[in-house]
């Protein structure tokens, strides 16, 4: 509990202001060292799923399975945790905060932002700047 008092604490006025918390799609298509960590559940992804082949890897883990499946996430990349509506999103951030990920991040916007990242023009700015893979 104390790691979770801890982190509540932190969330005060400057914490949310800042933003520190969310990261946009462009954004985090554009890290070096992340993953997309989907947490939709399985019908969901089935309809629609993303492939970012050329940005990064892609984790599907349902939040119903991320205790269970922890160690599949990893610590030592930026996480950016991803669902339709930002609440599911919300909560695995906190879960992974309280488990000492520090480098987690809500991807905002859900469905619209992302997908207009994913848009030929788009994708053309992203391979252009070097982070073709």
């Amino acid at each position: 509990m104390e790691r979770v008092d801890k982190i509540l604490k932190s969330m005060d006025f400057d914490f949310f202001a800042s933003g520190k918390h969310k990261i946009t799609p462009s954004m985090h298509l554009s890290e070096k060292n992340a993953v997309f960590l989907d947490v939709r559940s399985k019908k969901e992804f089935e309809t629609i799923s993303f492939s970012l082949v050329h940005h990064m890897p892609v984790l599907h883990i349902p939040i119903d399975e991320v205790p269970e499946r922890i160690s599949e996430i990893p610590k030592d990349k930026t996480v950016g945790v991803f669902c339709s509506s930002g609440v599911r999103s919300t909560m695995v951030y906190l879960y992974l905060r309280v488990l000492g990920f520090d480098k987690v991040r809500i991807i905002e916007g859900g469905y619209t932002e992302l997908v207009e990242e994913l848009k030929p023009g788009k994708l053309l700015k992203h391979f252009s700047r070097g982070n073709e893979k």
